[in-house]
C-alpha cells in the first residue's frame, strides 16, 4: 500500500468563514514553474515520496527554487496538530512517524546534489517529544550519506515538550531557524496554539546551549500589524540573539484563511531591511517573496561571512 493510500483523505479543517481574497498587486505575481530542472526535481521528491513546505504551504517561489534543485523537505508527515489562520497546512490527526524518511531524505539531498539542506516539519503536538527525534535522525542521516551538505532546521515550538530543543540541537545542524510569523498581538487571531514569548525564549535558548549555530527568524506583514510592532518584534529578536531575520508580504492561501490587511511596496521592504541592519544583524533578507527558505543556501554562506568578518573586527 502506498504512503498516498494511508493518509487521511479528508483531514480536518479549521471551521472559519469565507474572507475575500484581495487582488495581488503586479510586484507579487510570479511566472508558473515550467523547467526542465523543476520537473527533475518534482520526480526526485515524488520518487523518494517525501512531502515539501514548497508544495504543502503553496510557496510563490516554488517555480525558481525548484529551477536550481532547491527544496525545503516536509518531515513528519502533511497533516498538522494545530490550525494557524495563514498556514495552507492540512490540520487533523496525522499518522506516526516513518522511521525510513530519515533516510529518504538523505538520499534525496544526496541525488539533488544540495550543498545547503533545509528540513521543516508540521507541527507535531501529539507526539511526547514534538518531533524532535525526528529532526535529530533526519540530521544525522544527511550528513552520513552527503557529509558535504550543510543543514537547516526549521522547527515547530515544541511547546511542552521538555528536552525536544536540546535533542535537535544535540545532532548538530548548522542554522536553528524558528519562525515568529508576526507581532505579539496578533497571536491570538493568526497563530492560536502558540505563544509569542515561548517562541522567542526557544531561540534564545537554541543560542544558549550551540552559541556557534547560527540563529534564524522571520515574520510575515500585511495581517494589520504596525511598523512600531514590527520594530519592537525585530528588537525582541535581536535580545535573544536572532542573527538572521527574514521579511516577507503574506498572501492569503484561500478564502477560509486570514485576509490580507494591505500589501507592502518593495520601498517599504527596503526601508524595513535597512531598519533591521542598523539593529546589529548579521543577515537580512527583505521583500514581497521572501520566504524562511528562499535562497537559503545562498544566504548561509553570505551568514557564515558575515560572521567571520565581524570576529576579525574584534
Amino acid at each position: 500500500m502506498s504512503d498516498n493510500a494511508l493518509r487521511p483523505r479528508h483531514p480536518e479543517k479549521a471551521h472559519r468563514p469565507d474572507q475575500p481574497v484581495a487582488r495581488k498587486p503586479s510586484w507579487i505575481r510570479v511566472r508558473a514553474p515550467v523547467s526542465k530542472a523543476h520537473a527533475e526535481t518534482r520526480g526526485i521528491v515524488a520518487r523518494h515520496k517525501l512531502a515539501t513546505v514548497c508544495e504543502e504551504a503553496a510557496c510563490p517561489n516554488i517555480g525558481e527554487c525548484w529551477a536550481h534543485k532547491h527544496a525545503t523537505f516536509m518531515i513528519l508527515g502533511e497533516i498538522c496538530t494545530r490550525a494557524c489562520a495563514f498556514c495552507n497546512v492540512a490540520t487533523g490527526k496525522p499518522l506516526p512517524p516513518d522511521p525510513q524518511e530519515p533516510g529518504r531524505v538523505a538520499f534525496a539531498v544526496k541525488e539533488m546534489g544540495l550543498r545547503h539542506a533545509v528540513i521543516t516539519s508540521v507541527d507535531r503536538d501529539d507526539l511526547p517529544d514534538g518531533g524532535a527525534g525526528q529532526f535529530a535522525a533526519v540530521i544525522t542521516a544527511i550528513r552520513n550519506r552527503s557529509p558535504e551538505t550543510t543543514i537547516e532546521v526549521l522547527t515547530p515550538d515544541f511547546r511542552g515538550k521538555e528536552g525536544a530543543l536540546e535533542m535537535v540541537l544535540e545532532a548538530g545542524p548548522d542554522v536553528f531557524n524558528h519562525n515568529l510569523e508576526t507581532v505579539p498581538g496578533l497571536y491570538p487571531a493568526i497563530r492560536p496554539g502558540a505563544r509569542y514569548y515561548h517562541s522567542l525564549r526557544l531561540l534564545e535558548r537554541a543560542k544558549e546551549l550551540r552559541p556557534e549555530v547560527f540563529t534564524k527568524s522571520g515574520i510575515m506583514v500585511g495581517l494589520g500589524e504596525t511598523r512600531e510592532q514590527i520594530l519592537q518584534v525585530m528588537d525582541d529578536m535581536r535580545c535573544a540573539g536572532v542573527e538572521f531575520i527574514t521579511i516577507g508580504q503574506y498572501l492569503q492561501p484561500t478564502r477560509k484563511h486570514a485576509p490580507v490587511k494591505r500589501f507592502y511596496t518593495p520601498e517599504e521592504f527596503r526601508d524595513l531591511a535597512t531598519a533591521a541592519r542598523s539593529k546589529g544583524f548579521l543577515m537580512v533578507a527583505a521583500s514581497p517573496l521572501t520566504r524562511s527558505s528562499h535562497n537559503a543556501g545562498a544566504d548561509f554562506e553570505r551568514l557564515r561571512r558575515a560572521r567571520a568578518e565581524l570576529a576579525a573586527r574584534a
